[in-house]
């Protein structure tokens, strides 16, 4: 019989469909523990301790569709087009796979792989965030699922002490080598310090060249910040202004 202790409480242990499952009696009592035992054998033999549940015929590609349409329309554009980019990879690791069938050590090859492949820490650990996202919905929301594998794969550490900023002499190559189109923006990520996604996103209703700010919405909290501009950036946002402006007067 397959009881054991854990502390003062009994616990049971036993094997279906070749994987190990262990629960608790919720009972000191050794006499008490052994007929719960025997009564989740029972169920067990008969098909009635396991419920059959969705996720035994839904496939990853399914799931991340309907995580696309309820989760990831309602985000940010940038986070929008990253979400949709780390989908496209993951569906070609897991799409046709069943999500009941995606454990813990595929994940964990997967997240070994992306790494030898020479994708960062950081990349690997948002494709695993977009992974478990998609399961936590499953699991709690759609109740397509029991288990999320993707909690017990171990994230990459990230080494967040490494900062560097580029030297004059390498800002004036990098915008001697960049098209044209590209110099205000790089410009201006240099001056602002703003992602790609927060310069992609910026609208002109965000953009006060009478106070030379500009205001950035946080999408965690909903709060506003304001953030001045420098000579340079405010200049790539005026010659901006200049051509919207005469864009207005010569349709």
């Amino acid at each position: 019989m397959a009881l054991f202790k854990r502390g003062r409480v009994w616990w049971m242990s036993f094997t279906y469909n070749g994987r190990r499952y262990r629960r608790s009696c919720e009972t000191t009592d050794r006499r008490l523990a052994e007929k719960i035992y025997h009564k989740v054998m029972t169920e067990v033999i008969e098909g009635r301790y396991f419920q059959r549940l969705p996720g035994e015929t839904i496939t990853f590609r399914e799931m991340m569709e309907r995580y696309l349409k309820e989760s990831t329309s309602s985000k940010a554009p940038g986070t929008q087009r990253m979400e949709r980019s780390i989908i496209k990879r993951l569906l070609g690791e897991f799409g046709d796979l069943v999500i009941t069938e995606i454990s813990p050590k595929l994940i964990s090859s997967y997240k070994m792989r992306r790494l030898c492949e020479g994708a960062s820490a950081q990349t690997v650990n948002h494709e695993l965030q977009v992974m478990n996202h998609a399961y936590n919905l499953a699991m709690k929301e759609w109740e397509w699922v029991k288990d999320n594998p993707v909690s017990r794969v171990k994230r990459v550490r990230v080494n967040n002490l490494r900062e560097r900023w580029l030297t004059r002499e390498e800002e004036e190559r990098l915008l001697r080598a960049s098209p044209e189109w590209l110099r205000d923006i790089i410009v201006f990520a240099i001056n602002t310090g703003l992602r790609q996604g927060e310069i992609l996103d910026l609208e002109w209703k965000d953009v006060d060249l009478f106070r030379k700010v500009i205001y950035i919405h946080e999408q965690k909290n909903k709060a506003r910040d304001t953030l001045p501009l420098n000579r340079d950036a405010f200049e790539v946002l005026r010659k901006r202004a200049k051509v919207r402006a005469k864009s207005y007067k010569n349709p």
